[in-house]
């Protein structure tokens, strides 16, 4: 029996109960309903306690039970319930029969001998990403690019999207059907009828706002539509939770795009809301865009249960070889492992400088608060740039709360005042970065499904060090005294936020 039904029976045994008490003992009704409610959040409680959850995460859901019982109770069957091991089971079933993943684990053996060229620090952590992301380190047929902001992404994005020839594959997070979602549409479209294959995967939650008129066009077309995750409601489901926050796009294997970037134009500074918006995504080509390849073909089967890895997708043209290593790394809670907190703790305590952090949300856990004050306690120099404005106002306000302890221990932390900050960034002694679309967040490390690009020793990462230091231009630190006498109902805004943090 399912854990859904079993809760549905307790509901109905609670209902039954309030109905018997009022007749058998006299109980009035709110009386009854009051005990009914509090055997709910009892019972429910025991199973988040059972779950073996973090303390932070079962602490944050009790006590949003015990203040809120009916809102707890419905915010648990939405978003509470655990959700691994059937999606994980299928992926790996999907992957472990195919030729391109045996190729794969060849090439990652190999990558164990080329890694011996960088230093200590540097080769565990590529030996803790080949263990957690299983893809395979490019040191070589591979380029990057950094595209630093919307204009330069969505130039290069349509520039190469006309030019494809056999396929592309599209995959977001956020897809609008504004003016610059309509002129990629229409150029899909264009392809489709032309005989490219187009494969377009959407999250149902975060581009929920599109319209069915605007995919029926691209069916109609000849493009294969999927929504990731599709929520029926008023049907509870945990699906809802766990959502496919990347942003990918693949052109005929060869070029592949990935990063903080969606689709809208928001994301092109056309909104008065937000302004300016400050984002990075990067174009990649060569062999690392395989990787990109292989997590596209995982989503897309996992949604429509089709497999087509076949040679003709795997089989980027060559490119000139570049200095440096690339690897792309997916992370979701398909994973054993979490995988992108993991990357980023390993990424602080092997620094021996700095430690540069970009994100639009900040809300760690303890593991990744806790290197980032010993490092700065250490005297390695560490900033954090995070937005002065919000576009979601208790992420933000939660985001707050973790500043004081921080600062405390000489972590300086920056607002970017030019407009809205969205780039999700880390560099490590200015050699070392990772780029995408996970943020410094619980959410990003254990619920949503994302995509990061490790960059050792690059000229992307360089760009990247550039591109730092001029938004740090627009940036104000924050003081410490300033930022301790502030009023007493902001603090407690914040505080009230962050007991929530594990649930964002």
């Amino acid at each position: 029996m399912n854990r859904i039904l079993k809760l549905l029976i307790f509901i109905l045994v609670c209902v039954m109960f309030v109905y018997s008490s009022i007749g058998l003992f006299g109980y009035t009704v709110p009386a009854a309903v009051s005990i009914s409610t509090s055997l709910t959040v009892i019972f429910i409680g025991l199973i988040i306690f059972m779950e073996n959850r973090h303390p932070s995460s079962t602490m944050a859901w009790i006590l949003l039970l015990a203040l809120l019982p009916v809102v707890g109770f419905v915010f648990y069957l939405i978003f509470g319930q655990t959700y691994r091991s059937k999606r994980r089971k299928y992926v790996e079933k999907g992957m472990q029969n195919q030729e391109a993943y045996q190729h794969y684990k060849q090439q990652i053996l190999r990558n164990e001998e080329e890694i011996k060229d960088y230093c200590e620090n540097q080769q565990k952590m590529f030996r803790l990403s080949l263990k957690l992301a299983k893809s395979t380190i490019s040191f070589s047929g591979s380029s990057t690019e950094v595209l630093t902001n919307g204009k330069k992404t969505f130039d290069a994005l349509i520039r190469e999207l006309e030019l494809a020839q056999h396929h592309i594959h599209m995959e977001y997070y956020i897809f609008r059907n504004d003016h610059i979602g309509t002129q990629i549409k229409d150029i899909l479209v264009q392809k489709a009828r032309a005989g490219v294959e187009v494969r377009f995967l959407y999250d149902a939650v975060g581009s929920y706002q599109l319209p069915s008129s605007f995919l029926q066009e691209m069916r109609n077309a000849g493009i294969e539509v999927m929504s990731f995750m599709p929520v029926k409601f008023p049907t509870f489901s945990n699906k809802l939770n766990y959502r496919n926050h990347r942003k990918i796009v693949v052109i005929d294997g060869n070029v592949g795009f990935m990063g903080g970037l969606n689709v809208g134009d928001e994301y092109l500074s056309r909104s008065k809301t937000y302004g300016f918006w400050r984002d990075t995504h990067m174009i990649i080509k060569g062999q690392a865009v395989r990787s990109l390849q292989i997590i596209f073909m995982q989503d897309w089967q996992y949604m429509t249960g089709k497999s087509f890895m076949l040679p003709e997708y795997f089989s980027p043209a060559e490119v000139e070889s570049t200095p440096g290593a690339v690897q792309i790394i997916p992370s979701g809670p398909d994973s054993e492992w979490t995988t992108m907190k993991s990357l980023f703790f390993s990424m602080i305590t092997s620094a021996k400088e700095s430690i540069w952090i970009a994100t639009p949300y900040f809300i760690p856990d303890e593991d990744i608060l806790s290197a980032l004050r010993i490092a700065a306690l250490s005297g390695i120099e560490v900033r954090i740039l995070f937005p002065a404005k919000p576009d979601k106002w208790l992420p933000f306000l939660a985001s707050h709360s973790y500043f004081s302890g921080l600062i405390d221990a000489g972590v300086e932390i920056y607002e970017y005042e030019r407009g809205f900050l969205h780039s999700k960034l880390m560099i490590i002694d200015g050699e070392t970065a990772s780029i995408g679309t996970a943020n410094m967040d619980m959410r990003s490390f254990h619920l949503n499904y994302e995509v990061n690009a490790l960059l050792v020793r690059t000229a992307s990462v360089q760009r990247m060090v550039q591109d730092f230091e001029r938004d740090m231009t627009f940036a104000s630190r924050i003081d410490s005294k300033k930022f301790a006498n502030k009023k007493v109902v902001v603090r407690f805004l914040e505080s009230a936020a962050r007991l929530f943090s594990p649930l964002l």
